[in-house]
């Protein structure tokens, strides 16, 4: 009796960790270094290919929360990212290359888990030639590729979904001109961790009007798909208006020079990317540019003029199904949509989460569900008083026609705070009571034996 997870990405590994926790063998699929997709280039497993940060640490943001969760209930990905922390003030970033290393060690030394580097181009073929799969989970990723995706459609009918995915260029830290930046942390808040390129008015014209000209890369069907929001490329943001982006990434407030307490127009943030600090990548420069117009137009920015580029941002494709038609809210595809004739379940970003963490979390919940169900013990609906559990509930219950990738929030968790606590105006304790609430009903389903 063996679970399939087929993708080593975030959320594979952590389904197949949550599995071989129950003392089922899983068999792990990786097509990497087999095949690799337009945006990978390690062997390792849970590559990270856009930013490095896992997003905010605090309670009252949604993110936060997510991850504490996680912590809670054992979460193999968001202990490794704890161990391969780098500094970033009130976010959690890691160094990519020691992150990987961690996770593709634990799956590796696991005595229940076989990683096997293949490439899966077909559901039935595999299931044809294996006779000890009981139950397949698919965490293939924005990237899946397209045999598999292809598959996908024709065997269960789903709608096909594109968006745009982007990262940032990562820049050698030593390139960096000093004298032209400082280090600083927004309203001081945490230690100055990010290093801040500060412009002046006509520094930030003169960028704005060389960016919104730049030449981008050509992306097979840029232009018929939607973008997401939260990696739209740099230049598409500036296109929307000249103060878009002083409002967006570029945005001053809150972060005054630490010895002269100037002020400035616009703001970039460089973000620590690697353990030794010797890596920073540009924060919120996702980008289509091509190579060389990267380095001429960033290099307009005050301390980049020679800047040396590790990583030049890149574009890829991503894709996601119609998860509130196919899926429950522990994401296993529902019964009358499976002709298979073995339990599948989903997890990643191609079921509609977004986010690193995100994607970890739907793995999470699919692994202990999976193998819950192989076990013929009742399966854990986690509520969407949780964070972990709105996000499932979001993917699997949109009732709009309109379903669109999301992100961690505490919009789409459902806590009425008053009711326990009374009448409470701040928002920001609103928030703290919502994540406590979220923590305590956690600690129960911990507590009642996951």
């Amino acid at each position: 009796m063996a679970i399939y997870v087929i993708g080593g990405g975030l959320a594979g590994c952590e389904a197949a960790w949550q599995i071989a926790k129950y003392g089922i063998n899983v068999k792990l699929f990786e097509m990497k270094p087999v095949k690799f997709s337009e945006a990978h280039s390690s062997d390792k497993l849970a590559e990270l290919v856009c930013s490095n940060s896992l997003k905010a640490t605090n309670l009252e943001n949604a993110t936060g929360l997510l991850k504490e969760e996680m912590r809670l209930l054992g979460g193999m990905v968001i202990s490794c990212a704890d161990e391969s922390s780098v500094p970033a003030g009130g976010a959690l970033a890691v160094d990519r290359e020691v992150f990987s290393n961690k996770v593709t060690q634990k799956i590796e030394e696991s005595p229940y888990i076989t990683v096997i580097r293949d490439e899966v181009v077909s559901l039935k073929k595999l299931l044809s030639e294996n006779d000890d799969c009981e139950c397949i989970i698919i965490a293939t990723g924005p990237l899946t590729s397209k045999a598999l995706s292809d598959e996908i459609i024709e065997m269960f009918g789903f709608k096909k979904l594109h968006f745009f995915d982007a990262a940032a260029p990562v820049i050698l830290e030593d390139s960096i001109d000093e004298s032209k930046v400082f280090r600083a942390a927004r309203y001081g808040k945490g230690t100055a961790d990010y290093i801040n390129c500060p412009m002046k008015r006509d520094e930030y014209f003169a960028f704005y009007e060389e960016l919104i000209n730049a030449e981008c890369a050509d992306v097979k069907d840029f232009d018929k798909l939607d973008l997401y929001e939260g990696c739209m490329p740099v230049e598409s943001m500036a296109k929307r208006g000249i103060d878009t982006l002083r409002f967006g990434p570029l945005k001053p407030v809150g972060l005054r020079h630490p010895i002269t307490n100037e002020e400035y127009y616009a703001v970039v943030q460089l973000r620590q990317d690697n353990i030794e600090g010797t890596l920073f990548n540009m924060v919120g420069f996702q980008t289509r540019l091509k190579f060389g117009e990267q380095k001429r137009v960033f290099g307009m920015i005050p301390g980049l003029e020679h800047a040396e580029y590790v990583r030049y941002g890149v574009m890829h494709k991503n894709i996601y199904i119609q998860s509130p038609d196919m899926l429950d809210s522990t994401y296993r595809l529902k019964d009358e949509k499976n002709s298979i004739g073995v339990p599948i379940y989903f997890a990643g970003q191609i079921t509609g989460v977004e986010g690193y963490m995100e994607s970890t979390s739907s793995g999470l919940i699919a692994g202990i569900n999976a193998s819950r169900e192989l076990l013929n013990k009742e399966r854990i609906i986690f509520k969407n008083d949780t964070q972990i559990g709105a996000l499932a509930n979001y993917v699997s219950s949109y009732a709009g026609n309109d379903f669109q990738p999301m992100g961690a929030n505490f919009g789409i968790m459902h806590f009425d705070v008053e009711s326990v606590y009374g009448r409470v105006k701040d928002k920001k304790l609103k928030k703290l009571y919502t994540a406590e609430n979220a923590l305590n009903r956690v600690k129960d389903i911990v507590n009642g034996g996951v």
